[in-house]
């Protein structure tokens, strides 16, 4: 990164600084060769040290992200334990429901021969039944369906925040380092 210039050239750099600051054509010795190169060198180490510094806050918002990004995926799958919880629960509801079918069958049969009538009333109670069932499974599933649609619309705006703050941050960098690139390229030139 750094070169080392001749003696020659370090005059050539003087007279040209002592052209541009009249402080240095007096002749005094304020600032000698050596002395800028030195600042030279320590204004570099600082530049190094801050371009250290943004690597480490770069790997901290990553580590960061990686965190939120864990987060968010146990907050899905406990969602997903949840929504297994009641379809299981609504398993158990048909199971119950298909177990107290089969009995209310077993006493229409035994008593098909005796009331007739009372069997036909008994078989509009099952309709109406079903049909309460079918319209409670219904409106069930489509509450299944708008949480899952509800869980992936909030997944995608996560994203879409994280990839908005992802890219400004690189913006952000990209513009601090041309800065960066700037000030330096301003100060070799101006050190010519």
């Amino acid at each position: 990164m750094s070169s080392k210039f001749t003696e020659e050239e370090l005059e050539q750099i003087g007279a040209y600084l002592a052209e541009k600051y009249p402080v240095l054509k007096s002749g005094q010795d304020i600032y000698r060769y050596s002395d800028i190169k030195i600042d030279i060198y320590e204004r570099i180490v600082r530049v190094e040290e801050e371009l250290k510094h943004q690597r480490e806050l770069i790997h901290e918002v990553l580590k960061m992200m990686d965190k939120r990004f864990e987060e968010m995926q146990t907050n899905m799958d406990r969602r997903f334990e949840q929504v297994d919880k009641r379809i299981e629960q609504v398993d158990k509801r048909f199971e119950d429901a298909r177990i107290d079918m089969n009995t209310r069958f077993e006493q229409v049969d035994k008593r098909f021969e005796e009331m007739r009538i009372d069997m036909n009333t008994r078989f509009e109670q099952v309709d109406k039944r079903f049909e309460e069932m079918r319209i409670d499974m219904n409106s069930r599933f489509e509450q299944v369906d708008k949480r899952f649609e509800d869980m992936r619309t909030d997944m995608n705006a996560r994203f879409e925040q994280v990839d908005k703050r992802f890219n400004m941050m690189m913006w952000f960098m990209g513009i601090g380092f041309t800065l960066v690139t700037t000030i330096i390229t301003g100060a070799f030139v101006l050190l010519k």
